[in-house]
């Protein structure tokens, strides 16, 4: 039979979990990632994966196209892992890992 003293219990919880989630949303603004390769290239950005800086060093300039598109990639690859982590991180401890593993971009 339905038990609506469970259904109550049930909602009271999802609602406390959505705050939760919805305050973790807001932690992630303030989080900043920064990833460097060689010192040429440099990137920041937030938990949700908003780019915030780019920099280049003057002697990047000096290598070629490829190898300098070749380290933005890679080093823009490896900053927005760690943001994705933390992330996924940071939900899962709010969910208790409900969302089974979930990968949610942003979330």
């Amino acid at each position: 039979m339905f038990n609506k003293g469970n259904m109550s219990k049930m909602l009271k919880q999802a609602q406390a979990m959505q705050s939760k989630m919805a305050d973790v949303q807001e932690e992630l603004n303030d989080i900043i990632i920064e990833e460097s390769t060689s010192d040429l290239f440099t990137v920041k950005l937030n938990g949700k994966m908003d780019i915030l800086d780019v920099q280049l060093s003057d002697d990047s300039m000096e290598e070629e196209k490829d190898v300098l598109e070749d380290i933005i990639l890679s080093t823009m690859n490896k900053a927005l892992r760690k943001a994705q982590d933390e992330s996924q991180s940071r939900m899962n401890a709010v969910t208790g890992n409900m969302l089974g593993g979930l990968n949610l971009p942003g979330m």
